[in-house]
């Protein structure tokens, strides 16, 4: 239940960003009380001036619920006309007005008992609740990180340790070869010892 009040606080945040984008006036999120509307959670209210505006704000609203959340709304009311467009994306709902049937109907005033939100208590919201899960999933992906590490380690080590045989291996004959050599001399020393033995 938690994640999809955040998911839906997220959504509706975007929206509300689309509405700003889109230039839309007096924007208004309302949380509905429970008791009264069972459909739905919050309205997001806004009015364009004229119909080809609104038309904007709703488009706008569809593409970024579609791109940033791969979501569409159940329907869509009154687009052709532009006066009054309603999107219902189950959690929240979406009204575009024109000034003039904002004024007329005045879902704001029949919604007395739902509360008023601004953006930032949305995006405080979120925050809030995705700030907890994340301090949980970072031990994880170190520990994950950790065992990628150790699973790793074994063949790290088996390639330095053929690359140090290698290396000896090219070393060991110059080895070889500089012990040869004193062994050739030590015979020439001893028979000159024993020369002067004999003496």
């Amino acid at each position: 239940m938690a994640q999809s009040q955040s998911l839906t606080k997220q959504m509706l945040a975007a929206a509300v960003a689309a509405c700003e984008d889109k230039k839309a006036e007096d924007i208004r999120i309302l949380a509905l009380d429970p008791a009264e509307s069972g459909l739905s959670d919050y309205f997001l209210i806004c009015n364009g001036t004229n119909e080809r505006q609104n038309v904007a704000i709703t488009d706008e609203i569809e593409a970024r619920m579609k791109r940033d959340f791969g979501t569409y709304p159940n329907s869509v009311e009154g687009r052709r006309q532009g006066e009054w467009v309603l999107m219902d994306y189950v959690d929240f709902i979406v009204h575009v007005f024109s000034p003039e049937k904002r004024a007329f109907y005045d879902l704001e005033r029949l919604r007395k008992t739902a509360t008023k939100l601004t953006l930032a208590d949305l995006i405080s919201a979120t925050k809030a609740r995705t700030v907890a899960p994340v301090k949980l999933t970072v031990p994880l992906k170190k520990a994950t990180a950790k065992k990628v590490a150790a699973k790793k380690a074994p063949a790290k080590k088996a390639a330095v340790k053929k690359v140090v045989a290698k290396k000896a291996a090219k070393a060991a004959p110059v080895k070889k070869a500089v012990k040869k050599a004193p062994a050739k001399k030590a015979p020439a020393k001893k028979a000159a010892k024993k020369a002067t033995k004999r003496k």
